[in-house]
């Protein structure tokens, strides 16, 4: 009965106990328990080792390529959810601002303003807070303004451009095909122009039959910072 294989069996070949016969099989049977390939020429151990080496090095191309595909789809579905949110705040300043107007026939000119209403009794909220720039994560605003220092529009600083360049609401119709987000312009006037750009101060308010339309002046382009 063949026993232990000790080192010394392992360099000559032969198992411990096995005497001075080296049979075929005690011979195989040393071999496989020193960890030897029996019959197996040392160059193709040498190749076996190179393909698995090769398969290890492509497996990790797979996964390194898998890991950026996952990132890249991650990144574009938070942008887009990011660029939602911003349609939707826009949407409430934009509202905010023309409700602010049709009540006292003004726009404010902070938007602080727009949280309450001093113009009237009581209390009157058209905003319940002022939102943050979903897209820069910040809480400063580029201000649309016209003639009188009243601001009649909002819309963000970054300056990245948009996935979605197509298929918006009706109201939002404008912000087809622009480069930046900074061009979604989110105005309670008609004319929602581009950043910086200047409307009527009494635009989109109740006027009198006889009076004539207001002409903004040209302003430079202005920001809030909360």
């Amino acid at each position: 009965m063949t026993g232990f294989v000790t080192a010394k069996d392992c360099r000559s070949g032969v198992a411990s106990g096995g005497g001075a016969t080296r049979s075929r099989a005690g011979l195989a049977a040393t071999r496989r328990q020193c960890g030897l390939d029996f019959g197996r020429p040392p160059g193709k151990r040498a190749r076996a080792a190179g393909f698995t080496y090769i398969g290890i090095l492509m497996l990790v191309a797979i996964l390194s390529i898998s890991v950026t595909l996952v990132s890249e789809l991650w990144y574009t579905a938070q942008k887009r959810e990011k660029e939602q949110e911003l349609l939707f705040v826009g949407d409430q300043f934009r509202r905010a601002l023309a409700m602010y107007s049709a009540n006292g026939g003004s726009y404010p000119k902070k938007l602080e303003e727009l949280l309450k209403d001093s113009r009237i009794p009581g209390v009157r909220r058209y905003l319940r807070k002022i939102y943050s720039d979903p897209i820069t994560g910040g809480t400063e605003w580029g201000l649309v303004r016209a003639a009188g220092d009243v601001i009649v529009g909002v819309y963000s600083l970054s300056n990245e451009q948009p996935l979605k360049q197509a298929e918006f609401s009706l109201a939002n119709k404008a912000f087809e095909g622009k480069k930046k987000y900074s061009e979604w312009v989110f105005s309670s006037t008609p004319a929602e122009g581009k950043p910086g750009a200047t409307t009527p101060a009494n635009a989109g308010a109740p006027t009198p039959a006889d009076s004539s339309a207001a002409q903004g002046d040209p302003r430079p382009q202005s920001r809030v910072r909360r």
